[in-house]
């Protein structure tokens, strides 16, 4: 597996593995099927994992945890937070806010620890920037955390260039996740040029598309009905409908070059720059090896050009998220 930097302080594997659909969002899956996956990670050279509070809630976290257990001198466990969790509202309902606020935040991540059962969490980071505090507050919390030593490293999710320039000036931030794919290139430009300047590594979330640039989702029936996706626009029939037809391109190129529809869209995320390790979502063995193996994928310069254009954002219907959950993303 390659290695790839995130900032000064981190050493990944080039392709992670986002753990959420594990136990939350699309379904879930088996414990011991999730535990199974994320040994087999591991054996491929995968070294970076990433989940959240909010995922569960907090059953993720615990999978991590118990699944990763074996292998925690191998691994770079990533968590977040900045949510306002109900404990006891149900997955849909359980989240109701945002809380940044810095007694939070040194609470999560007491908590956080206890459930991955780490002394110390690799990453933490905001998951969303909260207006209601400023930014310098909220990494200076994070700060003292890594001062005590129970965090090794910050990060930011979803944050605009000009709070990621604040909360660097408080303590230095290695990542920044956002979500980033052919179809979603909002962090291209000043966002993606003040990490390079900086040094701060990029992690795409969603690089396949929460699935449909991998050609296997289709209409809504594809997924059940609790799906998360099912509340996105860009997932509603009509709007998948209309993009099809450049998935179809996506699944041609990809044939034209021997590779499937996903990894061909993973290979041309990872093009984009060494800073940038994505976080592809696998509940299934076949689709983490398939994952893993697009690190190997060479595109030349005509390629990622032809994908770039053919498959640009604007050609694609539907926004990523609803009004509300647009709103907390690159303030």
């Amino acid at each position: 597996m390659k290695m790839r930097k995130l900032g000064d302080v981190l050493t990944v594997s080039s392709v992670g593995l986002g753990c959420m659909g594990m136990s939350h969002g699309y379904g879930g899956q088996d414990e011991q099927d999730a535990i199974r996956t994320l040994h087999r990670a591991v054996d491929l050279g995968v070294n970076f994992f990433d989940t959240a509070e909010v995922y569960g809630p907090f059953k993720n976290e615990e999978l991590i945890g118990k699944g990763l257990k074996p292998f925690r001198d191998k691994v770079v466990i990533a968590t977040k937070f900045g949510f306002r969790i109900d404990p006891n509202a149900a997955d849909a309902k359980a989240m109701s806010g945002l809380d940044s606020r810095p007694e939070h935040v040194r609470e999560v991540a007491e908590a956080s620890l206890k459930r991955l059962g780490v002394e110390v969490i690799d990453l933490f980071y905001q998951h969303r920037v909260d207006p209601n505090v400023p930014i310098e507050d909220t990494v200076g919390a994070m700060a003292d955390l890594v001062a005590q030593g129970k965090v090794r490293a910050l990060g930011l999710s979803e944050a605009g260039a000009d709070v990621i320039r604040r909360a660097h000036a408080v303590h230095p931030i290695t990542a920044l996740q956002s979500e980033y794919s052919l179809w979603t290139r909002d962090p291209e430009g000043e966002i993606l040029d003040t990490c390079r300047e900086l040094n701060i590594g990029f992690v795409p979330f969603s690089p396949l598309g929460r699935g449909f640039l991998t050609g296997k989702i289709q209409k809504p029936d594809d997924f059940g009905p609790d799906d998360f996706r099912n509340t996105l626009p860009r997932f509603s029939a009509e709007n998948m409908a209309a993009n099809a037809s450049l998935v179809t391109l996506l699944e041609g190129m990809a044939a034209d070059k021997g590779v499937t529809a996903a990894q061909l869209a993973l290979a041309w995320v990872l093009a984009q720059g060494d800073f940038i390790v994505p976080i592809p979502g696998a509940r299934k063995i076949p689709h983490l090896e398939q994952n893993v193996a697009a690190s190997d994928i060479e595109l030349s310069s005509e390629e990622l050009k032809t994908l770039g254009d053919l498959l640009a954002p604007e050609k694609f219907s539907g926004t990523r998220y609803a009004a509300q959950a647009m709103a907390w993303t690159n303030r």
